[in-house]
């Protein structure tokens, strides 16, 4: 006798799996302080940032670029950290001592502080990301410092936001917080130890930053297969800073089109036929 399937009440048609899986933001993380951990997105941002980079007053093996990696800013909380999604250090060694790959970046024994720090805007954490710019209806921001109570008494120090860390304490010269929801880039620059906003063109989106000689835009474009507004390094000049795909593709344009005007005995005798360059 065939067992009967239990009954599944469902709507018809049926709602689309985005809208009935939940997410990493909708269930609780085994980790309190952690809202979920980087999406796709925040993956394939950060190499983009990283393959288009690049620095003329600095080796490559004296730059470091971390990307969500736990960054311990104070000794005296050996403990406390925060996991930017993006974050560039000038002049010091590529490798931990020269030697390895760091699984952490820890402030007091590096003795270099970030030079920019990029953050992606992931749903609810807009207050830790954007502090006193915050702009959700009826957000406040937490003091620097500010302690736990229970019944009205403090009973442990809790941690700073980002926001406070990157500005007050590690006192990273430029901030930069991009939404892959609405593509909107906001610029931050310390002056006079606060975070002066930048003014920025919504219709040309650039945050230039002199000491680099880049800045950071928003580019429509095609990164690893996927098509949208991404973030990406531009130069002096107003151009796009190409990844070394890109320019490899381009070095291969440039010789096929150098080879397109030779003769066809003089591709025969470099053992090319005018096929392969079609």
């Amino acid at each position: 006798m065939l067992q009967q399937r239990p009954s599944i009440s469902q709507i018809e048609p049926p709602l689309p799996a985005k809208r009935t899986l939940p997410t990493m933001y909708d269930l609780p993380s085994e980790n309190r302080e952690e809202s979920g951990l980087p999406d796709e997105f925040h993956g394939l941002q950060s190499q983009l940032l990283g393959r288009t980079l690049r620095l003329t007053d600095y080796r490559p093996d004296r730059i470091f670029v971390g990307s969500d990696l736990n960054l311990y800013y104070d000794v005296r909380h050996s403990l406390w950290y925060k996991r930017p999604d993006w974050f560039l250090v000038l002049d010091v060694p590529r490798l931990y001592e020269g030697i390895d790959l760091r699984s952490s970046y820890v402030i007091w024994q590096e003795g270099a502080n970030p030079f920019v720090v990029v953050e992606l805007l992931s749903p609810g954490t807009e207050k830790e990301d954007l502090g006193e710019f915050t702009e959700s209806e009826g957000a406040n921001t937490s003091d620097f410092n500010e302690t736990e109570e229970s019944n009205g008494q403090a009973t442990r120090e809790m941690p700073p936001l980002k926001w406070d860390v990157y500005e007050r304490i590690l006192r990273v010269p430029y901030y930069a917080v991009f939404s892959r929801y609405t593509d909107r880039l906001r610029g931050f620059k310390l002056d006079g130890g606060r975070y002066r906003e930048q003014a920025i063109n919504a219709d040309n989106p650039q945050f230039w930053m002199d000491e680099l000689n880049l800045g950071l835009g928003v580019w429509q474009g095609e990164f690893e297969g996927i098509s949208r507004r991404w973030l990406r390094w531009y130069d002096a000049s107003g151009n796009w800073v190409p990844t070394d795909a890109e320019l490899e593709r381009q070095k291969r344009l440039e010789l096929a089109e150098k080879l397109r005007s030779l003769s066809p005995e003089q591709l025969t005798a470099l053992g090319i036929s005018l096929s392969e360059l079609e």
